[in-house]
């Protein structure tokens, strides 16, 4: 196992030669005989100094950094983040319920984005008070002035512009090119807010954009706010003056075993958007999900069998695609490690689950320290889009999640049962 694979950016690290594989000071093994396998488990104390990060390098600046509860929507991670001052971002009104179920009291720190808002799903954020809605359509806009005036509650908006800005990540989650379907063109941008600047159940609050995820330079974010920040001015020069400018999300993390300073990392991406927002006194919104939790998560498994199979070797374990696609998905990269190492020189395996598909793996011809059946391995950094992408594919229950904070465990979903299954259905 490379040296690098376990490293200060992540909170799982071995405290002693020989040791098991913690949490902290929190034994994964601990947590596995105590809550089963496959188990999610979460450092609370990095997720908060991640949060910490963003809130340090922008003090001089009015910002609300606004989570983005896609990435792990967790109710006591919500509540953990409320608590220090973050805000949302939401893109379904599930996600507002789970905000106001979480942290009724941050609602006013919410801004509701996505391509497809549904009547019933404006009508709860505007009956909640939420911040504002990020409006990806002038079909949207009409919609959202129609239900304001019906409800009689004005709504704040940003206009959700495209600024056609490259990033160079994979293709399905790139979102700021003028073929996705993300945004408004931004060369629509000035007469749409110019159209609705009469309208007296909405207001023009601020523009958004969001060119995609795990980006890794912070080269993208500063072209894409140079160019909203020339609308801002084009629009204050003809009186519409907008408060704020949400500059997304997206920053990414590193997946593999390299050396990755995350506070260098955000001074980096920092310095980009405040030297693109030169002369904009209003107040900045961000939008991290990812950065804020993915390296926060391990998924802890059990080895089910050592398999040979021809040439290939495989580890076989409990966990599977249900409970994390995106190497599937995304042929991601997640680093998978022993919860307590054996001697021996590592093996070529794939690392796959027991689901009845071809694409059930973890890892294809990794390098991998010895397992036997019945060892505990750790896939990292899957605190994002691990269990909010999960499902119960070949009825299988979902893991329970544990969230460790300052050293105490506690669990924060409970595993499914059979009975959580099927109680929904009607036979």
């Amino acid at each position: 196992m490379p040296s690098t694979a376990i490293r200060p950016s992540r909170p799982f690290h071995h405290p002693q030669p020989g040791s098991a594989l913690s949490c902290g000071k929190v034994s994964l093994e601990t947590l596995a005989r105590r809550y089963g396998t496959p188990l999610y488990v979460y450092s609370a104390d990095q997720i908060v100094a991640r949060l910490g990060l963003f809130q340090h390098a922008l003090h001089g600046r009015d910002h609300l950094v606004c989570y983005a509860v896609k990435a792990n929507s967790a109710l006591a991670i919500l509540k953990l983040l409320a608590a220090r001052g973050a805000g949302f971002d939401i893109v379904s009104g599930g996600e507002l319920e789970r905000v106001i179920a979480a942290a009724p009291e941050a609602v006013g720190r919410v801004v509701f984005s996505g391509v497809g808002k549904t009547t019933a799903e404006i009508d709860l954020a505007l009956e909640a008070g939420i911040l504002a809605f990020n409006v990806e359509s002038e079909a949207e806009l009409a919609l959202l002035a129609a239900r304001a005036r019906k409800l009689k509650r004005k709504a704040r908006f940003a206009l959700r512009v495209n600024p056609d800005v490259f990033a160079d990540t994979h293709p399905y989650i790139s979102t700021g090119l003028r073929e996705h379907k993300f945004g408004i063109d931004i060369r629509q941008a000035h007469r749409i807010y110019a159209s609705a600047a009469g309208n007296h159940w909405i207001e023009a609050h601020g523009v958004s954009v969001h060119i995609g995820s795990q980006i890794r330079s912070a080269a993208p974010f500063g072209a894409a706010i140079e160019r909203v920040q020339k609308l801002v001015a084009e629009l204050r020069r003809d009186g519409i003056q907008l408060q704020s400018i949400d500059a997304g999300g997206g920053l990414g993390i590193d997946y593999h075993g390299g050396a990755f300073d995350a506070a260098a990392k955000v001074a980096e991406y920092t310095a980009a958007i405040e030297k693109a927002l030169a002369g904009f006194e209003g107040r900045l919104l961000l939008e991290p999900g990812r950065f804020l939790v993915a390296q926060a998560g391990a998924l802890v498994a059990r080895v089910l069998q050592v398999k040979r199979n021809g040439k290939k070797t495989f580890v076989i374990t409990d966990a599977a695609m249900n409970d994390l696609i995106r190497p599937a998905l995304y042929q991601a990269h997640h680093e998978i490690v022993p919860v307590r190492r054996r001697p021996g020189r590592p093996r070529t395996v794939d690392v796959v689950g027991p689901v009845c598909e071809t694409g059930d793996f973890f890892a294809r011809d990794r390098k991998l320290a010895p397992v036997e059946p019945g060892d505990l391995v750790a896939l990292l950094d899957v605190g994002a889009y691990g269990m909010a992408q999960s499902s119960n594919y070949n009825t299988r229950p979902r893991p329970a999640e544990v969230l460790v904070e300052k050293n105490s465990p506690r669990l924060i979903r409970r595993r499914e049962t059979m009975a959580d299954l099927l109680a929904p259905e009607i036979p």
